[in-house]
């Protein structure tokens, strides 16, 4: 390997000549874990009185969530030990495969919070003086994110673990303390603008919310509209369409097919296009496949997703869908834009109402959700709503794409502050 002058090769790569490689065992004193308790409440809290205990999920790619935690229990608040304390770092020690590892930078101590048994604290009275927001940008950098999972162990697919002697054996490049507090201001700035997009986007969502609950229900009207709103069933909507597979057999149905056909995995965005799947002109031609024309309503009818919400989205082009889809051909007087909105809204009641029982796959009853009612008004006050609740949506991606983008920024920054070579001065 070619080493540029200024820098020497050691033993976790190149680094500039005057940086210094050490354990994380000589930046970290200890490491120090909770107890497990009993909790008596689930959701995510914001603000609290009593004692509680954080979940592992408090901590992600660098940042700890100190909302994400539960009540514990009465019986249990004498056993509950450990406070998350200002200027350490917190790592989950045991977790899934994906998430053991992940760390998160404590910036201020709070009494009424306790680690459980699952969660590491770091104490940092080492033999080598270290920034410790440096060390938590380093421990959260994907190449130590990946290294700590390689070091993680369990015979179960599910679970892993961390021990104490294989994390802080660990080694890590390190420059003067001067150069690491600039570099933690750096990408801390850089994650701050990203939380701080967050933020918009999070207020952004709640305006979209109010704005759906007074316009789909006419509780609120745009200017110019008046009249009463009717109750209609899906079924008037327009026509109804179930798709099918072609058969897999024919390889002529498939190979250098260009033409989209989807599956309830595909029904993830409001618009569809493009698919993972495609057939060739002659499955569409012979009648091997259901086509829809552009326009149409596509509503996931059977998969494992509906346990958690219905999935529908409008079809951009004319595309095949299989059995597990049924589309709604709207006719002239309804809007596409208005229906996509109406239904995704109404999603967790068509749930609640249209679901079969007795399944081994969740499954919607066509029969009932066609029975199913909403209120609608007149063409020109839909294609308004749903012109309002399209801009909304636009304003959230290019929030969410800006966030993204910064959020990249901050890794690229990270993968060459972190390693040397880009230099701050």
């Amino acid at each position: 390997m070619e080493v540029k002058p200024g820098f020497k090769l050691t033993e976790v790569g190149v680094i500039p000549e005057e940086w210094e490689v050490a354990s994380l065992g000589e930046c970290i004193s200890d490491l120090r874990s909770g107890v497990s308790v009993n909790s008596v409440q689930e959701a995510a809290i914001t603000s609290f009185d009593g004692p509680t205990i954080l979940k592992t999920s408090c901590v992600a790619r660098g940042q700890y969530v100190a909302a994400e935690r539960k009540r514990v229990a009465a019986e249990d608040v004498s056993r509950a030990k450990l406070n998350p304390v200002r200027d350490t770092i917190l790592i989950s020690r045991m977790n899934t495969p994906e998430l053991v590892g992940e760390c998160g930078y404590v910036e201020e101590t709070d009494p009424n919070v306790f680690l459980p048994d699952r969660l590491w604290m770091t104490s940092h009275r080492g033999v080598r003086v270290i920034d410790v927001r440096w060390l938590n940008c380093v421990l959260s950098s994907k190449e130590y994110r990946r290294r700590i999972k390689e070091v993680a162990t369990g015979t179960s697919g599910s679970m892993k673990n961390i021990s104490k002697e294989s994390f802080l054996s660990l080694l890590v490049a390190y420059p003067l303390l001067s150069e690491q507090h600039a570099i933690a201001e750096v990408i801390t700035e850089a994650e701050n603008a990203a939380r701080a997009i967050d933020r918009l986007i999070a207020k952004k969502r709640d305006l979209k919310q109010a704005a759906i609950q007074q316009l789909l229900t006419g509780k609120t009207r745009l200017p110019g509209f008046h009249g009463e709103w009717e109750v209609k069933r899906l079924a008037e909507f327009g026509h109804w369409r179930g798709g099918i597979t072609p058969s897999m057999a024919e390889v002529s149905f498939w190979q250098g097919g260009d033409f989209p056909w989807a599956s309830s995995g595909d029904v993830k965005v409001p618009q569809l296009n493009h698919t993972n799947s495609r057939i060739t002109a002659r499955a569409v031609d012979s009648g091997a496949a259901v086509v829809v024309p552009a326009g149409s309503l596509l509503v996931v009818m059977r998969s494992g997703i509906l346990r958690k919400h219905l999935p529908v989205a409008i079809a951009g082009r004319d595309l095949a869908i299989n059995q597990d889809i049924k589309a709604l051909v709207p006719r002239p007087e309804y809007s596409s834009d208005f229906l996509l909105h109406l239904l995704t809204w109404n999603g967790k009641r068509i749930l609640e109402s249209c679901m079969k029982s007795g399944t081994t796959v969740e499954s919607i009853e066509l029969s009932w959700l066609k029975s199913f009612t909403v209120l609608v008004p007149q063409l020109e006050e839909q294609v308004r709503i749903s012109a309002v609740l399209s801009d909304l949506d636009a304003e959230l991606s290019a929030l969410e794409t800006r966030r993204d983008k910064t959020r990249a920024l901050k890794e690229a920054m990270m993968q060459a502050l972190l390693t040397g070579r880009t230099r701050l001065v």
